[in-house]
Parts: C-alpha cells; structure tokens; sequence
C-alpha cells in the first residue's frame, strides 16, 4: 500500500481544527490518527508525504508524484477540497482559511493577539470557529449572505433556531450581506460590506466555500464534475480507480441521486467500503448511506441525519434552552432530523429514518418526550 498526500505529516483528524485545536490554551498536538512510523511499521505502508499526485496515467496503471512513478492495481482518490479565495481577501496579515493544521496553527497564534474576530460565510466550520472564539472571550461577528443561516444545508425554520443560537452566546450575525473589501496597513483592520457599514476586525476568518481538488486528474479518463464522478460502488470511469470523501460525487442509492458530501462520517463510511470491495475482490457493491453529519457549538452537540427539504417542520424541545429537535416530514414519513443537546435522540430518528416511519407515530412519541412542539411557526 502506497500513502501519497501533500502535506508533511501523518494523516490526521481535521474535524477538531476549527474546536478544541483552536482553544487550547497550550499548543497542541498534531492530532494525528497514527504516527507516520507506526504505520510503516505496523501496516507496511509506503509514505509518500510533503508530495502531491500530479498526474495519473490508466494506460500504465501510475501515478506520477515527487517526481516519481508509483505504480498500482487499484487507486482510490481521496483529495479532497480546498477553500474558496474570494478576490476580495487581500493580502493582509490577519486573513485566514481553515482546511490544514498549518492553517489551525496560524490561526491560533491570530486569535491570541485579537480582540475582534469577523467569520464571513456562517456555514459549520464559520460557525465552529465563531464558538471557539466566543469560548475565547473574543468579540465574534458572522457575515453570511443569506438572510437566514444554513438554510440551503438545514431549511429555514432549522436555520433561524441555530442562528438564534449563535445570538444567545454573544456571537452577533450580520445577514443578507457581503463582503466588498478589506482595509488595513499591513494587517486586517476594518471589513466593508455590501450594506455600507464597516466592521473593526483584528483577525477575519473565511469559509465561503470550496473546490475539488481534481485539476490533477485532466487528460486522465477520470469524469469530473464537482468532484470525480462515481457509481453507486464509488467507481469511476476509470476501472480499478475509485474516489471517496470530500471529491467524490457518486450516486447514493437511499437518496437516488448523485451527491458529494463534505463531512467527516461521510468520508470514514466511503473509505470502508471501498476498502472492504477491494479486499474482498467485491467491488460492484453499492454504497448506500442517510446522510450524517455532526457540529460543535457553544458546548453543545448539533446533529443532522436525512433530508433537509421538507413539506413540513416541527420543532420539539425548548430552543431558549439550547435543547430541542426539528423532524422534517416528507409526505407521511419522517426524512429528515437535526437535534441540538438531547444526548442519544439522534439514534432514535436514525433508526425512524431508515424504516422509513410514519411522520404521526414519530411526532406522537416525541411529544411525549419533550412535552412541547412548535409546527409551522406556531406553538401547539
């Protein structure tokens, strides 16, 4: 087994970039899964780090990286996405995007000399970075365009209690607006919006999107459109050669589409099942998956599994306490739930979910679970 990244180090877990890396009070570790020596030793694998893959040849099954010509039987691309550069983010110390360590480490030491900190774009790696600076003691402002936050990923009314979470916390959210410019000697001072106001910032964060990384792959058979086009087994047009995670656009059957999910379990369940497929000399098998995906905030757990778009809402809990559900409905099954606190009530709507439960049986137990619901914005 042949291991190339671009990146120095051992493959480690981002999805704590944005949280606790950030807030420790000492400099943390690289959070590494496995140290690089372990899994030479333990796992036989050949490292190949600090290099990226430049070209991929089907014809001579090879890939070309560092200068060198790696050959396989099968290639799995697992590249991932870089963050979007607006044109607007100047080249002012202060500015930062968030995808590596090395870039959790810059931030680090910015926020430790920063008072005001400015998040545009309040998608979950905005927003995880907007608690850890609240969590900071720093004042957090959040410019989204939208006017309702994480609409697109969770509906509105799912949208406006995560805002309205934000809000509870001390983190100020300026929606509906945009970022024209950025103004300073040197360093990041002053953020311009659309709007005409002017926001004071020490550091500013930007999350606004991002690309696939497959510009490496032209000219090699490899179909890509937002990502690397794939099959239900994660294949792409190109045999022996699959793609998982953060590039990969396959088609999921329990959705009935083609999809590229950017989450971490997404990432780890693809991973798996190709492994197991070329292991096993299976690999025709589908991958079907509900999608997942989970987010830290404020001390608290947000959790989404299924569908966002949705006929109907309802919201179970009580959101002023930071504890609540919102179940989404499509015809008369349940297909969609984020929940907010309430440890355990995920698996629940996982499992509703997944046999497809009738919405009224759903709603009927959660009601007298949490003894409270609001439906299509009023209280019943």
């Amino acid at each position: 087994m042949t291991l190339i990244g671009d990146e120095p180090v051992a493959p480690y877990d981002r999805t704590v970039l944005s949280t606790r890396f950030l807030e420790d009070r000492e400099e943390p570790q690289t959070p590494v899964y496995r140290p690089a020596d372990d899994l030479r030793r333990d796992l036989d694998v050949d490292l190949r780090l600090g290099v990226a893959a430049h070209t991929l040849d089907p014809r001579s099954r090879t890939v070309h990286a560092g200068g060198h010509t790696i050959p396989y039987d099968a290639l799995v691309i697992a590249t991932g996405v870089r963050p979007r550069t607006p044109g607007w983010a100047a080249n002012l110390a202060g500015v930062h995007l968030l995808r590596t360590v090395a870039d959790a480490r810059a931030l680090r030491k910015s926020l430790a000399r920063s008072r005001r900190v400015v998040v545009v774009g309040g998608g979950f790696i905005g927003s995880e970075v907007a608690s850890s600076a609240r969590t900071l003691g720093l004042h957090v402002t959040i410019v989204e365009a939208r006017d309702v936050p994480f609409a697109a990923a969770l509906g509105e009314t799912a949208g406006r209690l995560c805002a309205a979470l934000h809000r509870a916390h001390g983190t100020e959210l300026r929606c509906g607006v945009t970022v024209t410019a950025l103004d300073g000697t040197g360093r990041v001072e002053k953020v311009l919006l659309s709007d005409g106001s002017v926001l004071k910032a020490d550091t500013v964060v930007v999350g606004v999107g991002s690309h696939p990384n497959t510009e490496w792959l032209k000219g090699s058979g490899v179909a890509c459109t937002d990502g690397v086009e794939c099959d239900a087994a994660l294949r792409t047009t190109v045999p022996g050669v699959y793609a998982v995670g953060d590039v990969a656009r396959w088609f999921n059957p329990w959705l009935g589409r083609k999809v590229r999910v950017e989450h971490w379990t997404n990432a780890a369940h693809q991973a798996a099942a190709v492994a197991r497929g070329i292991a096993t000399g299976q690999p025709d098998t589908p991958h079907a998956s509900i999608p997942y995906f989970w987010s830290d905030w404020y001390g608290r757990r947000i959790q989404f599994i299924g569908e966002p778009t949705a006929d109907e809402t309802a919201v179970v809990g009580d959101p002023a306490r930071g504890e609540f559900a919102c179940l989404y409905r499509t015809g008369e099954r349940i297909t969609g739930a984020l929940t907010v606190g309430g440890k355990g009530a995920i698996a629940r709507y996982r499992t509703a979910i997944r046999r497809r439960a009738a919405w009224q049986d759903v709603l009927h137990t959660a009601l007298d679970r949490a003894k409270t619901v609001q439906t299509g914005g009023t209280r019943a």
